[in-house]
């Protein structure tokens, strides 16, 4: 059980573009501090809608959605802030600090915490968290919330979807959605026992528990691409049941594991006709 209200310490601040950037820390679990950087337009009229974004695997984790450090077009939290949101981005597990990936120690620490569970219910959890830090500041309008990821933020945000209905429109880059499309069997994930003969789930029922919320599937023909759509068609009965259009659908720029500017404008059209920041 998470607790109602987190308490965030602000550890640094910052100004860039028109946007108040903070780096702040907060108890994850019991005895288990993490850090994440919360990011919001310096002038605010009134409450905005707000997106949790998660970072790829990149050694500087945090930095790289938060536009301190790494490539420009994969700085989705400093750049929906310029454009008027406010969006937090937390730090994945596997990283004990913001500037190193550390799978085996870190797996070994979890194993101990929570024999029982795998590494995607831990970075589900972590997720649920980040929408909760999100909701909480009074700028906030948490009736309008979104997430997005690219890689290991996509197969997150493809979770957090499914089960938090409080994340409205969100938008999933290249992280591979067919449980044979990538490393989904890595222990920090789903663990091998997807590879059995007796593991028949796949990820168009995730996809399908989103309905009707919206969700933009994006490929590049690396871990997503033309082999993506039919776990879009699987899931549309689902968002048919509705009785409305269907705010679910594939893009493909087939430019490999990146995003390229197509790719970028689609992202940030994609939230602002669904999710604008004002109302």
């Amino acid at each position: 059980s998470r607790r109602p209200k987190l308490e965030l310490d602000i550890l640094k601040e910052d100004r860039v573009n028109g946007v108040v950037r903070q780096l702040v820390e907060y108890e994850a679990e019991q005895g288990e501090k993490t850090q994440g950087y919360l990011l919001k337009p310096a002038i605010l009229n009134g409450k905005t809608a707000a997106v949790v974004v998660f970072h790829s695997t990149v050694n500087h984790s945090i930095h790289q959605p938060a536009g301190v450090k790494g490539k420009r077009e994969k700085a989705f939290g400093l750049e929906l802030a310029k454009r008027g949101y406010m969006t937090f981005c937390p730090r994945n597990f596997l990283w004990p600090t913001n500037d190193k990936i550390e799978t085996k120690s870190a797996m070994v620490r979890f194993a101990k915490r929570h024999p029982k569970s795998k590494g995607m219910a831990k970075m589900l959890y972590d997720a649920l968290l980040a929408v909760d830090v999100l909701a909480a500041p009074p700028e906030v309008d948490a009736g309008r919330l979104g997430a997005i990821g690219h890689s290991l933020g996509a197969k997150e945000v493809l979770y957090l979807a499914a089960f938090d209905e409080r994340v409205k429109v969100t938008v999933s880059s290249e992280g591979g959605i067919g449980t044979g499309f990538s490393n989904w069997d890595a222990p920090w994930y789903l663990g091998a026992g997807i590879r059995e003969e007796s593991f028949e789930a796949e990820h168009h029922e995730i996809l399908a528990l989103v309905a009707p919320r919206s969700f933009l599937l994006i490929g590049g023909e690396s871990a997503d691409g033309d082999r993506s759509w039919p776990f879009v068609a699987a899931a549309l009965p689902a968002y048919q049941l509705y009785g409305r259009p269907a705010h679910v659908g594939l893009y493909n720029h087939r430019r490999g594991h990146a995003v390229p500017p197509e790719a970028e404008r689609r992202i940030y059209e994609w939230f602002e006709a669904r999710l604008p920041p004002s109302p």
